[in-house]
């Protein structure tokens, strides 16, 4: 049977200047249990972004489904806390295991939805999680037909042979795979016609104040025209609301070819509803939007 989980200390032979130094430290040290403690007891659920189509920003194309770990009063645990340190560690595979039940989970209870959902290159490989996929695509329903796996540049890179492997694999069976934070990691182009990705995301370094920085201008239309020539479509992460008039003559010459999401407000739901096209409501907490060409 599960125990409470105990609490977690700094060390007591460090030294520290003032009470507030040993407070962030106490928060550092406990970043980790609870963690694991979240994960032994289930306590996650995902939080939807709304990807649209650019020609019609009120047509979602689909919904990334970003996994929040909670702690015990039901806080969100900041995943920049921790996910650096676990992601190529067991709990990172534990972690990628419950995203992938809770996203497989919404495919079943919504069959009109489609959905994308983060994965490690190295959570390909474990055999828990392929069971689980294994198992969701044996089901009714086509859940592959509507589940998108999101590699990021760095990993997919560093295992590029699981990573192709995989795709060929999956991509028969109806999955589709996004490339995140693509121009910001270690992409080497030659690797690109080898892989099967069906969109990538632009690394939102490069939006940042795109409608006044020209330099991003020209840096975030070559990747796209990049994503294009391998027939993939573009996700331009980090748009905000307030940019979008600006945003979009920025984006007036390719807005055409793919998808442009913007970031929608909304209060937070409990549970596991499905987003709602027409209301614009997300379940769980809702992150900054991305844009996609």
């Amino acid at each position: 049977m599960l125990q409470p989980r105990p609490p977690v200390v700094p060390d007591p032979e460090q030294q520290f200047d003032n009470p507030l130094q040993f407070a962030f430290a106490s928060r550092d040290a406990d970043t980790p249990a609870l963690v694991a403690h979240a994960l032994d007891f289930g306590r996650a659920q995902l939080a939807f972004q709304p990807i649209v189509v650019a020609a019609d920003p009120t047509r979602v194309a689909f919904y990334e489904g970003l996994i929040r770990l909670l702690d015990d009063a039901g806080r969100v645990i900041p995943a920049a806390n921790f996910m650096p340190q676990v992601a190529d560690t067991e709990i990172g595979r534990r972690i990628d295991l419950l995203a992938l039940e809770l996203a497989l989970r919404m495919l079943r209870q919504h069959p009109g939805m489609r959905l994308s959902v983060n994965v490690s290159a190295r959570s390909l490989g474990d055999w828990r999680w392929r069971q689980k996929l294994e198992a969701g695509l044996a089901e009714r329903g086509a859940l592959g037909e509507r589940l998108i796996f999101e590699i990021s540049e760095t990993s997919a890179m560093m295992l590029h042979e699981v990573v192709i492997r995989f795709m060929e694999d999956m991509q028969p069976r109806g999955v589709a795979f996004a490339l995140d934070s693509f121009g910001g990691g270690m992409t080497a182009f030659r690797h690109l016609k080898d892989f099967f990705f069906d969109m990538v995301k632009v690394d939102k370094t490069f939006v940042k104040g795109i409608a006044d920085d020209p330099d991003n201008q020209v840096l975030v239309e070559a990747l796209v025209t990049v994503a294009h020539q391998f027939e993939m479509f573009a996700i331009v992460e980090g748009v905000e609301s307030a940019a979008m008039p600006n945003g979009y003559k920025v984006f007036a010459s390719i807005a055409c070819k793919g998808i442009i999401s913007v970031r929608r407000s909304s209060k937070s739901t409990s549970g596991y509803r499905c987003p709602s096209e027409r209301s614009g409501l997300h379940s769980g907490q809702t992150d900054e939007g991305a844009s996609v060409s």
